[in-house]
């Protein structure tokens, strides 16, 4: 047994009960350990684990946040690898099995993380692999550039997922990683509550001479969305935020200023402008909430507060 697993639930509902069922059905002599965190759900999501033997149900007393819960999780943790898996997802059969010979395979032992066809609720592959930022991709993303010139963007979208390769990050609904190197780089970085945790991650494992892989060998299901689809202003608010952080961690000063002025002045207006053109009052709402948000979240961190 070398693999765990944890899964973070926050109000998913039913989908946090066929995540953790597909485990248990899928998971066979491989799996170790299987960890749920709760954090503080209110629609009872996380209720039918109260009794399963198969699981250790870890009780927030608060929304921790992704990152917190998933450390808090991983710490609980004592086999060869850890398997982030998100509430939403759902295995196959072999998935466990094909991608860990995968990471045991000689050839593959500088890989650090891995993740695997994912399919979404149509049956068609997911683009999960993604570029490492930049601040000339988030400009292209904004302006629209990436329409015309997709590989201009992060998001890995002119290709079609059908082949194994090396990419520059996977995405954190199946985040397969080495724990002896989630234990060197002290885990996620908790300042990301959501989104971006396993970008910054990825990025200081590669400096440390690790890559990242997506593995077509195997699959799993992936929703998309999942407990995050439930707020949609926050959403916002949240994914601003963290790419925030991560270009304050990692970018230099002009490459921090070109995203400020992406995030802050260009998104707003385009993102209103979309809602408006599509005659949702309601978007247009929340996207001025999400944004008022993030200017106030801002002003705090730069002159009171760094939370």
């Amino acid at each position: 047994m070398s693999i765990d697993i944890v899964i973070v639930n926050w109000n998913t509902g039913l989908l946090v009960k066929e995540c953790v069922e597909s485990v248990i059905k899928f998971k066979g002599l491989l799996v170790s350990n299987i960890v749920v965190v709760d954090n503080d759900s209110i629609d009872g999501s996380e209720k039918f684990l109260d009794n399963n033997k198969e699981v250790t149900l870890i009780r927030a007393r608060e929304n921790l946040g992704f990152s917190k819960a998933c450390n808090l999780g991983a710490s609980h943790c004592e086999g060869e690898f850890i398997l982030f898996l998100n509430p939403d997802t759902q295995l196959r059969e072999g998935t466990l099995s094909k991608v860990q010979s995968f990471m045991h395979e000689k050839e593959n032992e500088k890989v650090g993380i891995c993740s695997v066809q994912l399919y979404d609720g149509k049956g068609q592959v997911s683009r999960s692999c993604s570029r490492t930022p930049s601040a000339g991709g988030y400009l292209a993303h904004a302006i629209g550039l990436t329409k015309i010139f997709p590989s201009f963007g992060h998001a890995m979208r002119e290709w079609d997922h059908s082949s194994t390769r090396i990419v520059d990050q996977v995405i954190g609904a199946f985040f397969f990683v080495r724990r002896n190197i989630f234990l060197s780089l002290d885990g996620f970085d908790e300042r990301f509550f959501v989104y971006y945790d396993e970008v910054d991650f990825t990025y200081r494992a590669s400096n440390e001479g690790w890559y990242s892989a997506y593995f077509c060998g195997t699959e799993a299901f992936h929703l998309g969305g999942g407990s995050s689809d439930q707020v949609k202003a926050e959403r916002v608010f949240y994914s601003a935020r963290s790419r925030i952080l991560y270009v304050f961690k990692h970018f230099s000063a002009p490459g921090v200023v070109i995203v400020l002025f992406v995030t802050l002045c260009i998104e707003p207006i385009t993102r209103s402008v979309l809602a408006l053109s599509m005659g949702s009052v309601v978007s247009f709402k929340e996207n001025l909430r999400a944004y008022w948000m993030l200017y106030r979240w801002l002003f705090r961190y730069k002159f009171g507060e760094k939370k």
